[in-house]
């Protein structure tokens, strides 16, 4: 058989403009499946990651009470002793997914005044040391700085700017903590972010997570303890094992650990999505091998002559049929070997400059990062590959077929 791939690599040679555009047709084939592949992984990754880390995270602990009155904002209904909740979850050892972030978070809603100016808004309290690493204001401050100590504030400029609101100067809020009661404090502005997103912008305030328990009242409980994981699709077996090590702590059995997955109408609307690129993956797929079996199809016409030349020699069919399928194999090969390459190339550049859709998420209505990444793996290159190689073999087999099966005489007196 050394004969038969010796004389596919020679006719591949001898026949460069032929062999150029059979490769480059199967290179752009595969080039698009691997960057689409790569991009429509990674928009659907930015997808989860953007509502999780503002919302629910991959994993979400909360009481039953919450979950029912989650649109209300209740600071009544805790968490009872988060840091313990947290301790438990760093401890576990083989949680599914490498454990990035474990946080605790309270949101409450209160009326904002500034002389004759109210104005409806949320305030959100977290540690501002690990939400830098989930809503990102931090990289969204326009004037002052971020928050570094109790009794600090910021908030979104468009809402400072509604209100009146400066830095260096202070904010009053008003709001019913834990007891039922009403309580005030005064906090220092020190910054003001301006993230492109209407909603977050108009209406948000971050405090540190000390100052909202003892303004709160909530006796060190807090509504969520949220987990983040390096990889979301494992959220639900990591949410079994932190079932298991949160049902030994006191109340831990009132609790509920929840994955992203089952949380709100979110999961459903990006399975909805993973189907639709499916399809449009698909229809690539087949649209490169339509490509592909023309060209081949085409080499086969273009060289009648020469396959009744060799026939007429002695090659035998099945050895006819070897040679195209060679042939076919190798330009496959050289194809989805470039592809490949140049399909993970545009993945790994967008993975780190990103498509920036701030002009189109400005009206939104949830905090989410408008660059989208796409994924690299390594991985996906490899599979894109084999998935053209085996696509060029699978239909190099009509046009080999077809060649094997000429007549000799035939295939001579063709003007092909």
């Amino acid at each position: 058989m050394n004969w038969i791939l010796d004389m596919a690599r020679r006719n591949i040679r001898r026949n460069k403009r032929r062999t150029v555009l059979a490769a480059t047709s199967i290179a752009l084939a595969v080039m698009l499946m691997t960057f689409l592949g790569g991009l429509m992984s990674g928009i659907l990754d930015n997808m989860v990651r953007n509502l999780t880390r503002s919302d629910m995270g991959h994993v979400r602990i909360v009481t039953e009470g919450f979950v029912s009155r989650s649109r209300f904002m209740p600071v009544d209904e805790l968490v009872p002793d988060p840091a313990a909740v947290m301790s438990a979850i760093e401890a576990i050892p083989d949680l599914p997914g490498e454990l990035v972030t474990v946080t605790e978070r309270i949101m409450f809603g209160t009326l904002l005044s500034n002389g004759p100016n109210t104005k409806a808004a949320v305030g959100f309290a977290g540690d501002p040391g690990k939400e830098k690493a989930l809503m990102n204001l931090d990289r969204s401050v326009v004037e002052g700085r971020y928050l570094s100590g109790p009794g600090e504030t910021i908030l979104g400029k468009q809402l400072a700017d509604d209100l009146g609101f400066k830095v260096g100067g202070s904010m009053l809020v008003v709001t019913q903590g834990a007891d039922y009661g009403l309580h005030i404090k005064r906090f220092a502005i020190v910054g003001l972010f301006s993230s492109g997103l209407n909603q977050l912008d108009g209406a948000f305030f971050q405090v540190p997570i000390a100052d909202a328990k003892a303004f709160l009242r909530t006796d060190e409980g807090s509504q969520q303890v949220l987990v983040m994981l390096d990889d979301y699709r494992k959220a639900d077996r990591a949410a079994e094992r932190i079932r298991q090590a949160v049902a030994g702590l006191p109340g831990g059995s009132a609790l509920l650990v929840q994955p992203w997955t089952v949380v709100g109408e979110y999961p459903g609307l990006i399975k909805m999505m993973e189907s639709m690129y499916s399809y449009i993956f698909i229809v690539i797929a087949l649209l490169g091998a339509f490509i592909i079996t023309n060209i081949l199809m085409m080499v086969v016409l273009e060289r009648k002559r020469e396959i009744g030349i060799l026939k007429a020699m002695g090659l035998k069919r099945r050895e006819v049929l070897a040679l195209f399928l060679a042939e076919g194999a190798l330009m496959g090969a050289i194809g989805s070997g470039v592809g490949a390459t140049l399909g993970m190339a545009l993945c790994y550049a967008l993975s780190i400059y990103g498509l920036d859709f701030s002009s189109a998420m400005g009206s939104l209505t949830v905090p989410m990062d408008p660059v989208f990444y796409s994924r690299f793996e390594l991985s996906n290159g490899l599979t894109m590959f084999a998935l053209g190689l085996l696509v060029s073999i699978a239909m190099s087999m009509s046009p080999s077929r077809r060649a094997s099966a000429m007549n000799a005489v035939d295939a001579i007196k063709s003007v092909a």
